[in-house]
């Protein structure tokens, strides 16, 4: 039952980085686009940004309901970045809409776009740090330390920024491989990539440094990936991918692009997965939030699976349908 739960909730969080990643990406590459690609972006998704939240929900309600010490533990240490996310969230959403459906004039809309991409950027960053914050291990329960080494020190530090511009960067490179598929103006197609060639390079690079920064703040984050065979297994599969996503690249095979941009993205949340597992949390006093220690009771379990059986066989349709009718469909019209 615990096993099934975790696979819903694996699901959603790596549903929530491939599309919700992707749409939040897209405002970061509007911002480094300088705003040349704000036409294709908003084309791309308008019709499915605010659904992709389901996501989100669906793993927060799960770590409140199946895991409430992961939930309220996270959401105590590291209430400020996640309470910047939510913010960035809102205004990002705000802004995107406004830029709409607002009156169509020109200074407006600068407003609004601004705001959307650097909210973007804000957003992803904050989300990183936060992830960042989970796996580096300074997290602490004894309230009586003060508020810097409660509430800051878990976050504030150089690993959690690496792992923010990390996915500041994967999103921007999951955005572009996505709105790639969406043009086929040759000036748009070889803009992005020429984009997507920098972003590989750059994603390469933040990776890189996310290591670096987990030996600078005194994480083991190489030992734990070197000791961890579905982790080597997935660092390696998704290093071998960046040949084939080039060479595709090159030859502007959209659906390729689309499949192994996936693939890396899975790779490397299955990567970061594994060297926890099934440890969720970490707390620098060693006693570690594990899958055990921190699920609800069976009674709890069981009534949270049927809720998710019930949702998953609402939800997984309709998402099906919503892309079919404004992606596929629309593809196949034009």
């Amino acid at each position: 039952m615990t096993e099934i739960i975790l696979i819903v909730l694996g699901i959603s969080l790596l549903l929530y980085v491939l599309l919700g990643g992707a749409d939040f990406g897209g405002g970061i590459l509007e911002l480094i686009s300088r705003g040349k690609a704000s036409g294709i972006v908003a084309r791309a998704i308008a019709p499915v940004w605010e659904a992709n939240h389901v996501w989100l929900i669906l793993v927060v309600v799960i770590l409140f309901v199946g895991f409430p010490t992961v939930y309220s533990t996270v959401l105590t240490a590291l209430h400020i970045p996640v309470l910047l996310v939510l913010i960035g969230i809102i205004f990002r959403g705000s802004a995107f809409t406004f830029r709409h459906y607002d009156i169509d004039e020109e200074t407006p809309k600068a407003i609004y776009s601004s705001i959307f991409r650097y909210s973007s950027l804000f957003t992803t960053f904050f989300l990183g740090v936060t992830m960042g914050g989970i796996i580096l291990g300074e997290i602490t329960t004894d309230y009586s330390l003060g508020f810097f080494r409660v509430y800051l020190h878990p976050w504030l530090n150089l690993f959690s920024f690496s792992m923010g511009i990390f996915l500041v960067v994967l999103f921007a490179f999951l955005a572009n491989i996505f709105t790639l598929g969406e043009t086929t103006d040759p000036v748009h197609v070889k803009r992005f990539t020429r984009m997507g060639k920098y972003l590989i390079v750059a994603l390469v690079l933040a990776g890189a440094f996310v290591f670096a920064a987990a030996q600078i703040d005194g994480h083991p984050l190489f030992y734990e990936f070197y000791h961890s065979t579905p982790s080597m297994i997935s660092i390696i599969l998704a290093t071998l991918a960046l040949p084939l996503l080039w060479v595709n690249l090159n030859r502007n095979n959209k659906n390729y692009l689309r499949l192994i941009a996936g693939f890396q993205t899975t790779m490397i949340v299955v990567g970061w997965f594994a060297i926890q597992f099934p440890i969720l949390v970490k707390i620098n006093d060693g006693t570690d939030i594990t899958v055990q220690s921190s699920v609800a009771s069976e009674q709890t379990q069981l009534h949270l699976l049927i809720a998710l059986i019930v949702g998953v066989l609402i939800i997984f349709p309709f998402m099906g349908y919503l892309y079919k009718t404004f992606k596929f469909d629309k593809k196949a019209s034009s």
